[in-house]
């Protein structure tokens, strides 16, 4: 049946259904800022109370709560979902494709993510939060030792973790099989190599870490023995399992912040990326050595001089494919007419910042040095300047490129350049003296300190850094609300003089993407366009109806019953639930199973846009 896709909808409803790449390509944005924000407070609470010695704002016990949360929101639901948004967003455009290859698992893929989180934050009303630490470390996370709250982190990462796991998979098909004609392996912009490569990591990394979230779930909820040391398991077990995974998360998240880099870069510096084959492949050689270097976060365990030797030269061997993009953003810029706007400033600030949280990190690397280091504030301080210097300054850049393409106009300029230099400089102060605070013997974990120990100047330096920081998001969030009132609205596809795919189609970008499939003829294919071309791309097939997927109420469903199932069994060992356990995880069963039915059997075919629709939106742009 033809229909068009432009009816009147409701707008709950349409975007509860929407298996639309730039719509939930948003509904990430959203859901990424919310729990980014969620996190912010609860490091602004902490920094509250390591202001002064002795303090008493927070209780021991609510300070491992707020520790624990912080980094696991951060972690697993605020970065993620943020480079999850561009990926949607972004991927699809700069391949030449109208949408990701399976449209119904990418909405899944979100709603699942949602729903973990929210199950994991409905830990503070049921009995308490996770206090084990974001890593959740055996013993302290079991039956014996952790609180209620662990099962709630067991169980959200889980659901969590699947709806990554899904999105993973989803790209990895859409860029290997959805490319327009002419745009070979070697013509992907950089962010599409390292989106690649990332959902490669995520599913090689994301399994270890259901597989011992679900040991961790069957020693605290049925009686099993894996981290059971008097009953024969091992704890050290945990550690290697969570590392397997945490090691490679890291490059999971910063690797998308290189390809934003490469984008925003370039565009800026008016010049093409120096050394594209090279920056592929040290793409390649990171995500690679990813995997063998979890031990060094394990120096103090006890594993033995051999073992941590080698560990130990794979960590600083990283730092060669990493060095090499760093030469080859500088060359970039070097002799470019660079423009520095805030994306621009985001962009070149990252590569100094992230060089000092590289360089920390090759001296935690030497396993005699991490002996000294491992427990202090010099480890806070080194992979917040990894996490927050690195990848937080690079969806900054990311944000201020392609929000004129996301929403259809520019942000305040003036605001945003407030926004930079409050957060660059609020992070420098916070985090800076957090490795002297270290060198000094400040130990991570810690709730209070006592006076004279030569730890208040640092820590009132380091809460007042965190002040500068919230500032800029504030900042940021009255740029974000003026702009869509009185911000610029972008009169072409390409306010910047870029040189990618997506931006040779309008902004906001169509339902379709591409009226006509393109034909890319080079590397940075608009730019070669706009040169050597007419201005416009070359078409590959002719205008014709435009095929696209229905939306669906479905993966809404399955999540919703995989949160109900997740909560049924956190409800297990409670001592007085609210309902019946049993009853809850049935509703979520029948919720989930049914949903999967109903889409195994309902005929879907999607529906097409006509060829005449599609003639009269291009001709009124």
């Amino acid at each position: 049946m033809m229909e068009t896709a432009y009816q009147k909808k409701n707008v709950v409803w349409d975007w509860l259904t929407t298996v639309d790449h730039k719509k939930i390509a948003i509904l990430y944005l959203i859901g990424g800022t919310l729990f980014f924000m969620k996190a912010g407070v609860m490091a602004i609470l902490m920094r509250l109370q390591l202001m002064y010695p002795e303090q008493s704002l927070l209780s021991g016990q609510t300070y491992n709560e707020l520790l624990t949360m912080h980094g696991t929101i951060m972690l697993f639901l605020a970065v993620t979902p943020l480079i999850f948004a561009f990926m949607n967003y972004i991927v699809p455009l700069q391949i030449g494709a109208r949408d990701v290859a399976f449209p119904f698992l990418n909405a899944l893929g979100f709603w699942i993510f949602f729903f973990g989180g929210l199950l994991l934050s409905l830990s503070w009303f049921l009995g308490g939060a996770p206090d084990a630490g974001w890593f959740a470390y055996t013993p302290l996370s079991t039956r014996e030792y952790g609180s209620s709250g662990m099962d709630f982190y067991v169980l959200g990462l889980q659901v969590s973790g699947l709806g990554t796991l899904i999105s993973g998979i989803n790209f990895i098909v859409t860029i290997i099989n959805m490319r327009a004609p002419g745009m070979t392996m070697m013509r992907l912009p950089l962010f599409c190599w390292t989106t690649l490569i990332v959902s490669i990591l995520i599913v090689f990394a994301f399994t270890p870490l259901a597989a011992g979230l679900a040991m961790l779930m069957l020693d605290r909820l049925f009686g099993a023995q894996f981290f059971q040391v008097d009953a024969g398991g091992n704890v050290v077990l945990w550690q290697h399992i969570f590392w397997v995974f945490g090691h490679p998360e890291v490059y999971i998240l910063v690797l998308p912040a290189f390809g934003i880099i490469s984008e925003v870069v370039p565009a800026f510096s008016r010049k093409r990326l120096f050394g594209y084959t090279t920056m592929v492949f040290a793409v390649l050689l990171i995500a690679f050595l990813g995997f063998m270097v979890w031990v060094h976060h394990m120096f103090t365990v006890g594993i033995g001089p051999i073992a941590n030797s080698v560990f130990a030269l794979s960590s600083m061997a990283i730092a060669v494919p990493t060095g090499i993009k760093i030469f080859n953003w500088l060359f970039t810029m070097w002799g470019g007419k660079i423009t520095f706007s805030t994306a621009m400033l985001c962009a070149s600030s990252f590569v100094p910042t992230f060089v000092l949280g590289g360089i920390t990190g090759v001296m935690v690397a030497m396993a005699p040095v991490d002996h000294l280091y491992h427990d202090t504030y010099f480890v806070v301080a080194h992979f917040h300047y990894i996490f927050i210097g690195g990848i937080i300054l690079g969806l900054f850049a990311g944000l201020y490129y392609w929000y004129p393409k996301m929403f259809g106009h520019l942000l305040n300029e003036t605001l945003g350049q407030w926004m930079f230099w409050l957060m660059y400089i609020g992070f420098h102060v916070t985090f800076f003296v957090q490795h002297i605070l270290g060198l000094i013997g400040m130990p991570r974990r810690y709730f209070t300190y006592m006076d004279g120990e030569g730890l208040n100047t640092y820590n009132f330096i380091s809460t007042m850094g965190t002040f500068l920081m919230t500032a800029a998001v504030v900042v940021l969030i009255i740029n974000i609300i003026y702009s869509a009132w009185k911000g610029e609205r972008v009169q072409s596809g390409d306010p910047w003089g870029a040189r990618t795919l997506e931006w040779s189609i309008p902004s906001p970008v169509p339902e379709y993407n591409f009226a006509q499939v393109p034909q890319v003829r080079a590397l940075d294919p608009w730019f070669y366009e706009k040169v050597h071309g007419d201005g416009s791309m070359k078409a590959a097939t002719p205008v014709e109806d435009i095929h696209m997927p229905t939306p669906s109420i479905l993966p809404f469903i399955m999540a919703f019953g995989l949160f109900w199932w997740g909560l049924g069994m956190t409800m297990m060992p409670m001592e007085q639930p609210w309902l019946p356990p049993f009853i809850v995880i049935a509703a979520g069963v029948v919720l989930t199973f049914g949903a999967m039915i109903v889409r195994s059997v309902k005929e879907d075919h999607g529906h097409h846009i006509p060829k005449e629709t599609v003639e009269s939106m291009e001709r009124g742009r």
